[in-house]
């Protein structure tokens, strides 16, 4: 692919993205002293996703689910080379930064802005806060991992400074090995995240009743009652 085509495809993935929905739960997010933005997995939805907040609210947090472009934010495996997963993957990483800017220009902080996905958009969560250099209130990876096959160069800038992450994953999914999700604590431990990796027997690629309540302690921790 030319770079000319795939700078268009580039753009064009941008309009499907600002084209898409971005549903809603907890306090409009103008009255907000908090965010969670949640990312869903392929093939889902952001409803899906936002059912979530049901088990999470909180005073004052707001909830953001966009939806991505035909159910997926990238095509290919989190495991395939990166290539391959371009410009989609660029473009999904902008659509999300573009959301926590808009946070930011209402006057949220990022250390009051949680970020939470699960499965592709577990991993693509991960990778965000991973390439961002910055301090956020928490990030959660529920069955995802950073995106790139084994061993793939990490570049990444240092800045996470303390950010809770909890990387929760079956031993036996499907989809997301074992190896990778301990890669990722690696990874996110060296660039200054605490991270909580809690690997659970035999359940396959769903969210489990700990990582909700795991989630609703660093809620709790950071935002009190």
């Amino acid at each position: 692919m030319s770079v000319e085509s795939t700078t268009d495809l580039y753009e064009a993935l941008l309009k499907a993205h600002a084209n898409q929905p971005v549903l809603r739960a907890g306090v409009p997010a103008d009255l907000a002293t908090a965010a969670m933005i949640m990312l869903h997995g392929r093939g889902a939805s952001a409803a899906d996703i936002l059912g979530l907040s049901a088990d999470l609210e909180r005073a004052g947090l707001a909830f953001l689910a966009p939806q991505a472009p035909e159910g997926r934010w990238y095509p290919n495996p989190f495991l395939a080379p990166l290539a391959s997963n371009q410009p989609w993957l660029d473009a999904a990483l902008a659509r999300l930064r573009q959301l926590v800017e808009n946070l930011v220009k209402g006057g949220l902080s990022k250390e009051r802005i949680f970020l939470l996905g699960f499965s592709q958009g577990g991993s693509l969560a991960l990778e965000f806060a991973a390439r961002s250099g910055q301090r956020w209130g928490g990030v959660f990876g529920l069955s995802g991992s950073v995106i790139g096959p084994p061993a793939s160069p990490r570049s990444y800038p240092s800045g996470l400074s303390g950010t809770p992450v909890l990387l929760g994953c079956s031993d036996a999914d499907p989809y997301i090995p074992q190896a990778s999700v301990e890669e990722s604590s690696r990874v996110l431990s060296s660039l200054g995240a605490q991270v909580d990796l809690r690997l659970y027997p035999n359940l396959g690629h769903s969210i489990n009743v700990d990582e909700v309540k795991t989630i609703r302690a660093v809620l709790q921790k950071a935002l009190g009652s």
